[in-house]
């Protein structure tokens, strides 16, 4: 494509972003997910609560709202570029959806798991870590896929406050070429190279593990 040949800097450049937002706002929001399940599943009520309005909140407010409020709001405060604001975004709204499939893989081990740990001498920290999150990880491998595939479509909403990403190269692209259809398709040929390998590798883990049951 000429357009491709003419753009390729910028087309390059976004996808480069799009990798490092996506790969940072995964590790957080894994990291993220998985303390507010456990808060969620805490016996103590005021941490389950806090555990619970996160997910409650960030799942139910827009993704553009929030990058938004990190990116004129916050950033009046604590000094971020538009890739920061959006990246910090992606991150707090992935966890919540995170956190409501970690907590479903918990809830899926049984309940003697972790009582036979504790009865053994184990605490609950080292009983939560070593025995029912690798088990709970393993049970939530499908749906951990799926929203790790959303968080790579979602960077996207880095285009909306200057983040350099490929959607925002896309829209130079667009502006600059005035062929808006075979930039947005070159946009689009770029996120398929992310997500149809991270969509069969999760796959080919999914049926590894059902194997190895």
């Amino acid at each position: 494509m000429m357009i491709f040949d003419h753009y390729r800097s910028l087309f390059i450049s976004g996808f480069g972003y799009t990798i490092a937002a996506s790969l940072i706002a995964l590790v957080a929001s894994l990291v993220l997910g998985t303390f507010f399940a456990l808060l969620q599943l805490s016996k103590k009520r005021a941490w389950a609560a806090l555990g619970n309005a996160y997910v409650q909140f960030f799942r139910n407010v827009p993704l553009l709202i929030i990058t938004l409020f990190f990116y004129l709001a916050v950033a009046k405060v604590i000094k971020m570029t538009g890739f920061v604001a959006g990246t910090v975004a992606l991150s707090l709204y992935t966890s919540a959806f995170i956190a409501e499939s970690v907590r479903a893989g918990i809830l899926a081990i049984d309940k003697g798991q972790m009582e036979g740990a504790l009865a053994n001498g184990l605490s609950y920290g080292q009983a939560m870590s070593r025995i029912v999150l690798p088990q709970a990880f393993k049970v939530a491998i499908p749906s951990l896929g799926n929203q790790f595939i959303n968080l790579v479509k979602n960077s996207s909403i880095l285009a909306f406050v200057g983040g350099l990403d490929l959607m925002y190269q896309g829209n130079l692209v667009a502006a600059s070429s005035f062929d808006t259809f075979t930039s947005y398709i070159i946009v689009g040929l770029f996120y398929l190279l992310l997500t149809l390998p991270l969509s069969y590798g999760m796959q080919y883990l999914e049926e590894r593990l059902q194997e190895s049951r």
